[in-house]
């Protein structure tokens, strides 16, 4: 059964472990462990330690992991705890949310370990977890008919093909080089783009509202919809044809179109509170990614890897950080306000994404901010799974 306490769904009669009785509190968690403990050991190989026997291109196998591994854990956790707000039905929890778990822990080792249990092997065991969690969010919204957000199976499906073209191209296969990542991080930043454009006007203009304000966010409108064109195209650009003119010009334009459209979301005016102020910052890497894209068409001086770490470590890291401390926070049951430690989290990774854009650009001390850059990553990610895996574990408060 469902109750409501202050907008927050709770389902009544689960008595198994806590951290079983919704999908975000498994994945939330083992996306911050993943985060932590695959980018460390990334800095290892880099500074010349251990090389995991995989049988990806060692950068093909971080691509996968940040994407694929740390970033669907995120997804994972988002979408079900969201779709039961979506559609009214009852939550994934104990056995069958315990079986997408292990599933996708068993894609994780399955493809560290791909050079012994073979290509095929591992694509196998990884790619079932994708399939069967779109599988089941196709279900929850057809049974919920929940029209309005059939749209997510769409990109879950991309997403999947993302993932089977990484590994067809790590098997041997005749694909453009790189497509499959590239894909695959375009979509996330996509979906950024479009549930974001959801929850950050919309939790922004709850807590102005609180405060009085009356200058709020703007409404869904005609600048939403360019950027949200404009981003869409220049994804499909970056697919297909990551070096091209068009590229060039269709990626500035979105960069144009996604800053007019944070800017209209009055960040602003929300210092006072961190768990919201995150949010736009995240965001915003989302425009600074795309010009860099741009201008590293046109421009030798701006390396392609300085847009590809504002996509990854900026946006994709700092809005799934956002967004995981907040749910956490709200569906446990505690106060929605980052206190010092939750502020120092974002400030980690914010400065880690930083580091890394700046590597791009200094190469003679990329090693060493490399190294910083993943030392805050580490940190950060390993600070939530710790902080916040007490109340991921727990029963609500």
């Amino acid at each position: 059964m469902k109750a409501q306490s202050g907008g927050i769904p709770r389902y009544r009669g689960w008595a198994g472990p806590a951290i079983l009785e919704q999908g975000f509190r498994p994945f939330f968690l083992l996306a911050g462990l993943h985060a932590a403990l695959a980018l460390a050991l990334w800095i290892h190989v880099l500074a010349g330690g251990w090389t995991p026997p995989t049988h990806f291109p060692l950068p093909g196998w971080h691509a996968h992991e940040m994407i694929h591994g740390f970033a669907m854990a995120a997804v994972a956790g988002f979408m079900l705890t969201a779709i039961p707000n979506w559609t009214g039905r009852m939550p994934l929890q104990g056995l069958p949310l315990l079986a997408l778990v292990l599933l996708w822990g068993a894609g994780r080792i399955a493809v560290l370990f791909s050079a012994s249990t073979g290509a095929g092997t591992a694509a196998a065991i990884d790619l079932a977890f994708p399939l069967v969690f779109l599988a089941v969010v196709a279900r929850e919204i057809v049974a919920g008919r929940n029209w309005r957000n059939l749209p997510m199976t769409g990109a879950l499906t991309l997403l999947f093909a993302s993932n089977a073209l990484m590994h067809a191209e790590a098997a041997g296969a005749a694909i453009p080089a790189g497509s499959g990542a590239r894909l695959g991080l375009g979509l996330l930043v996509l979906l950024i783009s479009l549930i974001g454009g959801r929850i950050v006007p919309s939790f922004t203009r709850n807590w102005l509202v609180k405060r009085g304000a009356t200058k709020l966010p703007a409404s869904f409108g005609w600048t939403d919809r360019i950027a949200l064109g404009a981003t869409a195209a220049a994804i499909a650009l970056f697919a297909v044809a990551p070096e091209s003119a068009p590229l060039a010009w269709a990626a500035l334009a979105a960069a144009f179109a996604q800053a007019a459209r944070l800017v209209r979301w009055r960040g602003g005016a929300t210092g006072a509170e961190p768990l919201v102020t995150i949010l736009h910052i995240g965001y915003a890497f989302i425009p600074l990614g795309l010009a860099l894209l741009g201008l590293s068409i046109l421009t030798s001086a701006v390396p392609q890897t300085a847009a590809l770490h504002a996509f990854g470590a900026g946006a994709i890291g700092t809005m799934i950080l956002a967004v995981m401390t907040r749910a956490t926070l709200g569906h446990t049951g505690r106060t929605l306000h980052a206190d010092r430690m939750t502020i120092a989290l974002y400030a980690a990774i914010v400065l880690a994404a930083l580091a890394r854009l700046a590597a791009a650009f200094l190469p003679g001390m990329t090693m060493t901010l490399l190294t910083l850059s993943g030392a805050l990553w580490c940190g950060g990610f390993l600070g939530f799974a710790i902080v916040y895996g007490r109340y991921l574990t727990r029963p609500r408060g």
